[in-house]
C-alpha cells in the first residue's frame, strides 16, 4: 500500500496522512487488551502508516508501553503528551477520566518546567524507546479544568512549562511542540505566547463540525502551525454511536448526522469514508488519527481509507448546508493506494 506524508508545522517531520490515535489502547470507556493494542498498531504500519499517538494519561502510562512494544525497532513517528505527572497508587475515583483497569497509578496535572521535563523522561522510560518526535501539552484548557483552574495551569505552562518543550525541541531531543486538546480556544490563546509546530484537536474540525475555520484555521495557516486531527469519527456518534464530546450526544447532533447519512446514502459512501476524507481536504491538516482497539477495527478503518469518494458527494453535502462554504472538499481520492 502507498500513502502520503504531509510535514508537522514547518519542520522536517513528515507523517503518514492517516496515523493511529492511541487512547482505546488504554482502556479508554472499555477495558483495552495490550497484545491487541500491539496487533493494531504493527498492522498500520505493515499497511504503511508511519505515525502513532499516545499519552502517559491513556491507561496511566497502559498505552505508551503497548505502542513502544508495538514500534521498537522500526522507523517510527511518534508523539506523546506532557502536562500530567503518574504518581503511584491507584486513585481515589476508580472511574477517574473513564479509563477503564488502567495501571495503578493517579494523575497529577502539572504543566511546569519541571514537571514537563519529568514526563518526558517519563515516557521515554515506560515507552523503552530512545525518542520521541513530537511533544505536546495535553488536555490544557478551560473545557477540561474550568475557568478558574486553567489560569492557573496555563501560567504554568507560558511561565515555565513553554521553556521546556521549546529546550527539549531546540535541543533536538524532540523535533516539533503542540497542544493536545479538544477545543480551539486554547490554541488561539497558546499562539499568542510561543511558537508552535501543531496542534492535535481532537473532535472539532470534522465533517460534523467545522467551526475552526472562524479563527483557528486562519491563524495556524499565519503562523505555519498544522492540526492533526483526532476523533475523525466524534466519539463514534459519526459511526450511529451515541457518544460526542464524550457525553450523550444531543438530539441537534444526532439530527445532522442522519442528514450526512442520507448524503452519503444517496451516493453509495460509507459516512465513515467521508469522514475520513473531509479534514484532509485542507492544507493546514497533516493527519487524520482515529483510535481502534482491535486489529478488526482496524482493518475496517483502513479498508475505509482505500475508498474513493464520487466529488458530487462533496457539493452535495455542501449544498444541503451539511460542509461550510468557506471549507475546502476532498478530490475523492483514497487515502491508501
Amino acid at each position: 500500500m502507498n500513502i502520503n506524508t504531509r510535514n508537522i508545522g514547518q519542520t522536517k517531520t513528515k507523517v503518514s496522512v492517516l496515523g493511529i490515535g492511541g487512547a482505546p489502547f488504554g482502556g479508554n470507556f472499555s477495558e483495552g487488551d495490550r497484545d491487541d493494542a500491539v496487533c493494531v498498531v504493527r498492522a498500520g504500519f505493515d499497511a504503511g502508516l508511519n505515525f502513532v499517538d499516545t499519552a502517559p494519561f491513556y491507561g496511566f502510562g497502559r498505552s505508551e508501553r503497548a505502542v513502544g512494544d508495538a514500534i521498537r525497532g522500526r522507523d517510527y513517528i511518534l508523539s506523546t503528551k506532557v502536562g500530567r505527572l503518574l504518581a503511584p497508587g491507584a486513585p481515589a475515583d476508580p472511574n477517574l477520566g473513564g479509563m477503564v483497569n488502567p495501571l495503578p497509578f493517579t494523575p497529577i496535572y502539572d504543566y511546569t518546567y519541571d514537571a514537563i521535563m519529568r514526563s518526558f523522561e517519563d515516557s521515554l522510560q515506560r515507552l523503552g524507546l530512545d525518542r520521541i518526535d513530537i511533544l505536546l501539552a495535553h488536555d490544557i484548557g478551560e473545557f477540561q479544568h474550568g475557568l478558574e483552574d486553567n489560569t492557573r495551569y496555563f501560567t504554568q505552562l507560558t511561565d515555565s512549562g513553554y521553556r521546556a518543550m521549546d529546550k527539549l525541541r531546540s535541543s533536538g531531543l524532540v523535533q516539533a511542540i503542540g497542544l493536545g486538546v479538544n477545543e480551539t480556544a486554547v490554541c488561539m490563546d497558546a499562539l499568542q505566547v510561543g511558537d508552535w509546530d501543531t496542534f492535535l484537536l481532537a473532535g472539532r474540525y470534522t465533517l460534523l463540525e467545522q467551526t475552526p475555520l472562524d479563527n483557528l484555521i486562519p491563524a495556524c495557516l499565519a503562523s505555519g502551525t498544522t492540526l492533526i486531527i483526532g476523533g475523525p469519527f466524534n466519539a463514534g456518534v459519526m459511526l450511529g454511536g451515541e457518544l460526542w464530546d464524550y457525553a450523550k450526544a444531543p438530539q441537534s447532533i444526532l439530527d445532522q448526522v442522519k442528514k450526512i447519512h442520507a448524503v452519503c446514502a444517496d451516493h453509495n459512501v460509507d459516512p465513515a469514508v467521508a469522514a475520513l476524507q473531509f479534514p484532509l481536504a485542507h492544507p493546514v491538516v497533516s493527519s487524520v488519527i482515529p483510535g481502534a482497539k482491535t486489529v478488526q477495527e482496524f482493518q475496517g478503518i483502513l479498508d475505509w481509507a482505500s475508498k474513493a469518494t464520487p466529488t458530487q458527494l462533496w457539493s452535495d453535502l455542501q449544498t444541503a448546508g451539511l460542509i461550510r462554504t468557506d471549507a475546502p472538499l476532498p478530490d475523492g481520492a483514497p487515502m491508501i493506494r
